[in-house]
This record gives C-alpha cells, sequence and structure tokens, in this order.
C-alpha cells in the first residue's frame, strides 16, 4: 500500500493519476468498494473505533489518499479535536505498514518512504 497525505488542495489526487497512473475510475471513496485508491480517508475516520474497523480493508488498498489535518489551528469543539487525533494515530500505524509514504505539498513530491 502507498500512503499519499497533504493538506486540502495539496495535489495529491493529480500525484496518484500523474505519477502512479490510476485514472478517476480507480478511485473511490467507498472503502468497500473495489476501487484499488481510497480517497479522503479523513471523512471516514472520527474516533479510535472507527480506525480500529478500517485497518484492516486500508491495508488491502493499493493507495490510500488523505487529508494531512494535523496542522492549524487546534479546534475548540472536542469533538473535532479528537477525529484530529484518531486521523493522526491512523496515519503512524498506516506509514508503519505502507510499502511507500509521499507527502504531497504544492503540487510537489516528497518521499518521506520507500
Amino acid at each position: 500500500m502507498i500512503l499519499v497525505f497533504g493538506g486540502l488542495a495539496s495535489g495529491k489526487r493529480e500525484y496518484v493519476k500523474n505519477e502512479l497512473g490510476y485514472t478517476d475510475a480507480d478511485i473511490s471513496e467507498d472503502i468497500y468498494g473495489g476501487a484499488p485508491v481510497l480517497y479522503n480517508l479523513h471523512e471516514l475516520i472520527n474516533t479510535d473505533a472507527d480506525s480500529e474497523r478500517y485497518f484492516d480493508e486500508l491495508l488491502k488498498k493499493e493507495v490510500v489518499i488523505c487529508n494531512d489535518i494535523s496542522c492549524g489551528i487546534v479546534p475548540l469543539d472536542r469533538a473535532e479535536r479528537e477525529k484530529r487525533e484518531a486521523v493522526g494515530r491512523l496515519l503512524i500505524r498506516l506509514a508503519a505498514e505502507a510499502k511507500s509514504v509521499v507527502r504531497i505539498q504544492c503540487g510537489l513530491a516528497q518521499i518521506i518512504k520507500g
């Protein structure tokens, strides 16, 4: 599995299509769909329980794309803070298992692992 993460509108989807060779048809936000690329992982995770529920399925994907929601102002809302923390912990676990980890900033790829 390749983990691709970065800020909102940083070029993650374009990287996966242009550099990794996937098409729009290969990319889905449905974790249980047959698409090899999962887009918007951060939208699926609200708690650590969500992370546990989806972890094994995520490892089956060829590419997982997630917004980096760990930067910026810490939300006042407790649920939003817990979501941010849950996503962060999940990204740590996925990065450990991934064959490659790519951070996208301003459309530029930084290979962190692999």
